[in-house]
């Protein structure tokens, strides 16, 4: 049994994986964009002064702001983090709906997902599904006792699809769908009774159906099953991901000898960015990239094993898996296995947003490893023992079930 008065060294290994992941962003973003303005409009122009790094700068610019809130995040206690949980959701809220302010919300191709902050832009997007797990982590932890009430499960949900509304009206059906299922997840793993579960996936099934039959959803989602039917218009950007990841074979073309980046597939340096690792690194890049998630996911869950408190361990749980999820459904789009969604690859990508956000993260996963005493509820070797003993019991009646 832990000592609940001991403390640890924060996570190096978790640490290690983010900063790996990070250095090979840095070099695939500048591989990406360094000839950017060589291919912009299909005409050959020549590259003035530093404008190849253009991107680079403004990237490792993020990169210094993030690292920055990793570090003021890292110096919260989870005394301010439970303080802080309802603040962030209503700032995440005001977020979302200042992108319909004119003047205030940016539009690009359509959608109104990002706020204009100088030097660049902000997608709140991101920064929701982070203050959504905060607020899960302080409202499961103050319910813990009351799991099996339908009104304890039936918040939750109420707060997340008000977030969702909003989503979609911008729309953004990605970050709508991947925060349902970091809400549900979530939910699962306090201890959620399977049966409210299941009744919220049928009654949410006529509704996902009915946002897939919107013409762009359902054209993208046919395409997706055969992109080669349409190569040249709307499978093009599935088509030629294959075409990169396959092009690398096992050590790749060579960092920064890639053709996709050339202006054949879009959106390489953020969205697809998985891609060019395939096509410059081969099987031993993306093999690595992987490893490095897989590490980070393994070491995130330890790090919510060793939670002093409910809370600790539902908001530890909630950015691991918000964090990894959105990896693996990068993953799976750009390898056409899921329908095409615009999410970045954290840590990897190119973009302030998910960057900054992925980094707050780690500061207070990183401040959650050191495992100290809970200052707002000193935990007891008895009250460890019953928190535990009950969570043991809730998952042998889920199995038996």
């Amino acid at each position: 049994m832990m000592d609940p008065l001991k403390t640890y060294r924060y996570d190096k290994v978790l640490l290690f994986s983010v900063l790996a992941l990070t250095v090979m962003g840095v070099i695939m973003v500048y591989s990406s964009t360094a000839l950017m303005s060589l291919s912009q409009g299909k005409r050959l122009i020549t590259a003035q002064g530093d404008y190849q790094f253009f991107f680079l700068k403004r990237h490792i610019m993020t990169l210094a702001i993030s690292v920055t809130a990793m570090l003021i995040f890292y110096r919260l206690t989870p005394r301010h983090m439970k303080a802080i949980a309802i603040p962030l959701l209503v700032i995440a809220v005001l977020m979302l709906l200042a992108v319909f302010i004119p003047g205030v919300g940016l539009k690009i191709n359509g959608a109104r997902r990002w706020l204009k902050l100088w030097p660049s832009t902000f997608q709140p997007s991101e920064f929701a599904k982070f203050a959504m797990v905060f607020f899960l982590a302080k409202y499961l932890a103050e319910t813990e006792d009351a799991r099996e009430k339908f009104k304890t499960f039936i918040i939750p949900i109420a707060v997340m699809g008000v977030i969702q509304l909003i989503l979609l009206r911008q729309p953004d059906f990605g970050s709508a769908f991947t925060l349902g299922v970091i809400t549900v997840s979530v939910l699962f793993i306090a201890g959620t009774p399977v049966r409210y579960l299941l009744l919220f996936v049928v009654a949410a099934v006529p509704v996902l159906v009915a946002l897939l039959m919107e013409p762009y959803r359902l054209k993208r989602l046919l395409i997706f099953i055969d992109p080669w039917k349409d190569p040249y218009g709307s499978g093009f950007q599935l088509v030629q991901s294959f075409i990169a990841l396959g092009s690398g074979g096992l050590k790749g073309v060579g960092l920064g000898a890639g053709r996709q980046k050339l202006s054949f597939l879009p959106e390489i340096n953020t969205d697809f960015i998985f891609s060019l690792i395939g096509e410059e690194l081969g099987l031993i890049g993306v093999s690595l990239v992987l490893l490095f998630f897989a590490l980070f996911f393994v070491r995130g869950i330890r790090i919510a094993g060793r939670a002093r408190s409910p809370f600790s361990f539902y908001l530890s749980m909630g950015l691991v898996l918000m964090i990894t999820l959105q990896a693996l459904i990068n993953v799976a789009v750009v390898t056409g296995l899921v329908p095409t969604k615009g999410l970045p690859l954290p840590f990897i990508s190119y973009g302030g947003s998910a960057l900054l956000v992925s980094y707050m993260s780690v500061g207070i996963l990183l401040r959650l490893s050191k495992a100290e005493p809970e200052q707002y509820s000193l935990a007891t070797t008895q009250d460890l023992i019953k928190r535990r003993a009950r969570l043991k019991a809730r998952m042998i009646k889920r199995r038996a079930i």
